[in-house]
Formats: C-alpha cells, sequence, structure tokens
C-alpha cells in the first residue's frame, strides 16, 4: 500500500490543535508532530501534548529556542557554534522528557525552519540522531503565510491543489511523501490550512494513502 507521512510543526501556535486532533481522531490516523521547547515548555499546550501521546502520534523535537542555524541567502555559513546547537537539542529534549519522551523514542529530528546545512546534518549524526525535512515539491508548507507576505503566500486553495496536482501527474505520486504543515499560524493568516485537514485526509484515502507515522514511513 501506498504511504505518506502527515507531519506537523509548532512553535508559539496551536490555533489549529483542536480541528486537528479530532480530524486525526475521527479518521484513525497517526501523525507526526515536531515541536519546540518553546511548545513544551508552554503551560497552555500540556494537555494538548499530553494528548497528542496518548493517542499514539510520534512527537519528536524541531529546536528549543526555533534557531535559524544558517544563513538564508548563504547556506554554509553557519549562524551557531556546535556547542549552541548542542545545547539547544539538548534543551529540547529535556522538555520532552518531562513527558515521558526520551531520545529513543523520538530520533528523529526536523530542524526549524526546515532550513540546515551539512555541517548541521553531521552534527546531529553526532548525537545519534537522524535529520529529516519535508518532501519538496508541494505547498504545504507554506500554509504559515498570510497576506503581508506578498508574493510569499499562499492561499488554501493554493496549497491543495498543489498536493492534489503532485499527485496526479508524478509517476509515484504522493508515496513515500513527508508532507509538512503547522499545527497554528499567525492571526494575521485566516485562511487556515488546517481547516481543510479533513477534505485531504478523504482525499489521499480515496487515492489508495495509508496515513503513518515518521517511523513508520522511515522505518527502512
Amino acid at each position: 500500500m501506498k504511504k505518506i507521512a502527515l507531519v506537523f510543526t509548532g512553535d508559539e501556535f496551536a490555533d489549529g490543535a483542536e480541528i486537528i486532533t479530532k480530524t486525526l481522531q475521527t479518521e484513525k490516523v497517526k501523525a507526526s508532530f515536531f515541536l519546540t521547547g518553546n511548545f513544551y515548555r508552554n503551560a497552555s499546550f500540556r494537555s494538548l501534548i499530553t494528548n497528542l501521546k496518548k493517542d499514539g502520534h510520534y512527537l519528536g523535537a524541531h529546536s528549543d529556542k526555533h534557531l535559524l542555524y544558517c544563513d538564508w541567502t548563504k547556506r554554509d555559513s553557519l549562524l551557531v557554534t556546535q556547542t549552541e546547537f548542542e545545547e539547544d537539542l539538548n534543551a529540547n529534549y529535556r522538555e520532552m522528557a518531562k513527558f515521558g519522551i526520551s531520545k529513543a523514542d523520538a530520533s528523529f529530528f526536523l530542524p526549524p525552519y526546515e532550513w540546515y546545512n551539512k555541517t548541521v546534518a553531521s552534527w546531529t549524526k553526532k548525537e545519534n540522531l537522524n535529520l529529516i525535512n519535508f518532501t519538496p515539491g508541494t505547498r504545504s508548507n507554506a500554509d504559515y503565510t498570510d497576506p503581508e507576505m506578498g508574493k510569499s503566500y499562499r492561499s488554501s486553495d493554493e496549497i491543495f491543489q498543489s498536493i492534489v496536482k503532485y499527485n496526479e501527474t508524478k509517476p509515484n505520486g504522493l508515496n513515500g511523501f513527508i508532507l509538512l504543515l503547522h499545527i497554528g499560524t499567525d492571526s494575521k493568516r485566516t485562511d487556515k490550512f488546517y481547516d481543510q485537514l479533513p477534505k485531504l485526509l478523504r482525499y489521499l484515502k480515496t487515492n489508495g494513502y495509508e496515513l503513518v507515522r515518521i517511523d513508520n514511513l522511515l522505518k527502512d
């Protein structure tokens, strides 16, 4: 069966949590959530995290303070030292440990901003972690954009259609895909893509996809 992993990242916002968790429960789907230390520390998110774990979703690390590791225009230019990287990452896992999640439980690491270079990848490996990223080709990761961003803004309809187009035009469709979304976004974005989640899951299931956790997708 074709497989796809639905991955949600979170730092300061979680406004989509209610519809996301309810939809996943209704559709009997397991997803993966990569959250920063900021998110795990937030008292208002505590019950959400507990329930996500109880429901059997994957909970992983996304850095402690959501650091930008390297320059946007000159990717090989690091903005953090190895020590800063390690201390920040370990702080993220310390917050996760408060929810009973160890490094062994969550060996997949999704870098903040989904932006890194070879050096960061090597540092991650030294921590005995597996660095992952979203699969490029759709606009799903732009679900955080808002109209004030100008040309970078992507509407929910545009995002949805980009997923459909990829599935229908690529030889393997979305099989093996890591589809990244956000658990919450700034209030400046009123066209919330997470409202499309029920429609998206129905589309994927209708097209023969099994939605699995990241550790299931990448277990081989």
